[in-house]
């Protein structure tokens, strides 16, 4: 029996793959579970028109998600901090910190996109990451500066 995957099954295929499977592991097993439907004509047909809308809507994400990339990539941030001896921080720079800079220079990133393995205690300069989506990241540079003595 010939089956078109709506899903990916583990050891058969991934979503949108044309299988051939026992008749009883399709007609009791993968059909009921709406995990494939039967490949005839109309179903490949259907298929692969909404293949070609997904895969448009993906690529206008990416082009999307590059081009974000590239805007975050040329900027530097410069934040000032309070700073006692050897140049540790009074409290950290973390990912909230940063993400409120950037929204400042008119970009929204979610905090939890910033990767930052842990706070930023010292001051220096610093290159994070920010991961616009699964394939596409970006490089923020980070200034941590001492704050005038006020």
């Amino acid at each position: 029996m010939k089956l078109i995957l709506k899903e990916d099954v583990k050891d058969l295929g991934n979503i949108g793959s044309i299988v051939d499977v026992a008749n009883g592991y399709g007609r009791n097993y993968l059909i009921p579970r709406n995990l494939a439907v039967e490949a005839n004509p109309r179903n490949i047909k259907q298929f692969e028109h909404q293949k070609n809308i997904i895969l448009a809507r993906a690529k206008k994400i990416k082009s999307a998600a590059d081009e974000l990339s590239a805007r975050l990539s040329g900027m530097t941030l410069s934040m000032e901090v309070q700073a006692g001896e050897e140049d540790k921080l009074f409290g950290s720079v973390t990912a909230k910190d940063i993400a409120e800079a950037i929204a400042a220079q008119g970009i929204e990133v979610d905090k939890r996109k910033i990767l930052l393995e842990e706070p930023i205690k010292k001051l220096g300069t610093y290159n994070i990451s920010v991961k616009i989506q699964q394939d596409v990241t970006a490089t923020v540079t980070v200034e941590v500066k001492k704050a005038a003595e006020a």
